[in-house]
């Protein structure tokens, strides 16, 4: 019973870390992809200004990003923190550093393409947008995917860091619970709890693979 009762107690948690994952998924994998074309600009500034913001972003630890996308409003312009924005800080924290990662995995993908399809595309009628949407990109994600798989699992364990700015998601709860109970039951559920989350994405992304095999080329 005891262990059914914290299980209540962090209910609230899971629900948002869920959040967490879900929101900064939705987010991160557009906007890396829009990353990733800044990456492969011919334009001299986009592309030195996206590689900077990549090399910022996989070279700082995300705990830290965290931090400053929180507290740097306060200190740089004076403006007041509110409980709310704890949330919009944590989900742009994530979302600006799991973009780098994602658009850095976009871009193997898309560079890996031959360009004769490019070339036969062209040949065909299609324009530049067709080409891509149409050819490129079905067969960049089959690619890409494991390595898409894994930065997903990553930050599903990931979301625990949402505590550095003292957001309440799930493990937050749990240090809380084993703090006031001292016991170690809590980290059993949340560890059980991170690997059944990560069983089910492994499962869902195995899904989306084998459908995908019509692209294998």
């Amino acid at each position: 019973m005891e262990a059914w009762d914290i299980f209540l107690q962090m209910k609230d948690g899971m629900t948002e870390t869920v959040k967490i994952f879900f929101l900064t998924l939705i987010f991160t994998l557009p906007l890396g992809l829009l990353v990733a074309f800044g990456r492969m600009s011919k334009n001299f500034i986009i592309r030195n200004l996206t590689k900077f913001y990549i090399a910022i972003m996989r070279g700082t630890p995300l705990m830290l990003q965290l931090l400053v996308v929180y507290f740097g409003p306060y200190y740089l312009f004076r403006i007041r923190l509110t409980t709310e924005y704890r949330f919009y800080a944590v989900i742009i924290g994530f979302v600006l550093n799991y973009a780098a990662y994602f658009a850095e995995i976009y871009r193997s993908g898309i560079e890996s393409m031959p360009a004769g399809q490019y070339e036969a595309a062209k040949v065909l009628g299609y324009n530049w947008g067709q080409t891509f949407i149409k050819i490129i990109l079905p067969q960049v994600i089959k690619r890409i995917l494991p390595s898409v798989t894994n930065e997903i699992i990553t930050l599903v364990k990931d979301t625990s860091l949402a505590f550095s700015i003292a957001y309440v998601e799930m493990f937050s709860l749990a240090k809380q619970i084993a703090a006031r109970s001292s016991t170690m039951v809590p980290f059993i559920i949340a560890g059980v709890f991170y690997f059944v989350f990560n069983l089910l994405v492994a499962f869902v992304m195995g899904r989306i693979e084998k459908k995908m095999d019509y692209y294998t080329i």
